[in-house]
């Protein structure tokens, strides 16, 4: 039983992790219809920010900010030179483009700081295990990590669902056409939600960066995790984004920590570790499939 809560708060932590992701990933996908490939990259940026800063300053609290400043501002510079020129274009155009712009932040990256991975230390405030039941010890910058992102989840909704920004968000997450034909400054806009995406995503970026390494190439290992959270939860919906965030992070570690052993039951036990990581490796991506034939927009599509 100690053993399940763990690996429940594991999954809920990385489920948090994917959501910070995802947030802005839907937005962007779902009001302005541009596929960024990029937005791994900004997780990289705000993580590479924040180490740095941190350790240049001996504080880890002060990398927040650094990291959040420098991805929303990286990603409004992305906006403003790349991502604007794509809106009238079709998808391949925005793919190769944002891929080109991956390749680009890896290699300025490699360039300037090299690729040895870069490492944070937790705060010693957070660095003993406490206790959470008899017998459950948890790392609590864990549990930080999973407060910072119900908190971000809540401020969140306050500001799609009671702000006049909200507003227009959730508009054109579900009619841009009428967005702009009703006089909304859509360019202004689409630069707010692109940089609210971008900061999100250094945010995540930076909080992960204590658990792993802070490495080239770091953004894309949580890529492909993120847009299937975002077809699960249903494109331009924040709601969506957290539900399946959450659902696929629990998922996913549920199944590494424990199919193995259970088909260990069944069969040998170097087989069974084998087809049990392959199954865990492909577990969301098969939830992603059963969602889909049940609801093809998600699981609550924007505007439905």
């Amino acid at each position: 039983m100690i053993l399940i809560l763990e690996q429940l708060l594991n999954g809920l932590q990385y489920g948090v992790m994917l959501f910070l992701m995802a947030a802005g990933l839907t937005l962007i996908f779902g009001i302005m219809g541009v596929i960024n490939l990029a937005h791994g990259s900004l997780f990289m940026v705000g993580a590479y920010a924040g180490t740095l800063a941190a350790a240049e300053t001996g504080s880890f609290w002060l990398g927040i900010p650094v990291a959040l400043i420098t991805a929303a501002v990286v990603g409004f510079a992305i906006e403003a030179l790349v991502i604007r020129r794509l809106y009238a274009r079709d998808h391949l155009d925005q793919v190769l483009a944002t891929f080109a712009l991956i390749l680009l932040f890896n290699q300025a990256i490699t360039w300037g700081i090299g690729r040895q991975p870069v490492f944070i230390a937790i705060p010693e405030t957070l660095s003993a295990p406490v206790e959470l039941l008899p017998g459950l010890f948890y790392p609590p910058y864990r549990l930080v990590i999973i407060a910072a992102g119900l908190l971000v989840a809540y401020g969140l909704y306050l500001l799609i669902n009671r702000t006049r920004i909200g507003m227009l968000v959730r508009a054109g997450a579900t009619n841009r056409d009428m967005v702009r034909a009703l006089g909304v400054d859509i360019r202004l806009l689409y630069t707010i939600v692109f940089g609210l995406g971008a900061l999100l995503a250094g945010f995540a970026g930076y909080m992960s960066g204590p658990i792993s390494a802070v490495q080239v190439g770091m953004g894309e290992q949580i890529l492909l995790a993120t847009f299937v959270v975002v077809v699960v939860g249903g494109v331009g919906s924040i709601k969506g984004a957290f539900v399946a965030g959450i659902l696929l992070g629990v998922v996913d570690t549920m199944l590494r920590a424990f199919l193995p052993g259970i088909l260990r039951g069944m069969m040998p036990a170097d087989q069974a570790d084998a087809l049990g990581i392959g199954i865990a490796s492909m577990g969301i991506y098969l939830l992603m499939a059963l969602v889909l034939l049940v609801r093809p927009k998600g699981l609550f599509a924007a505007g439905g």
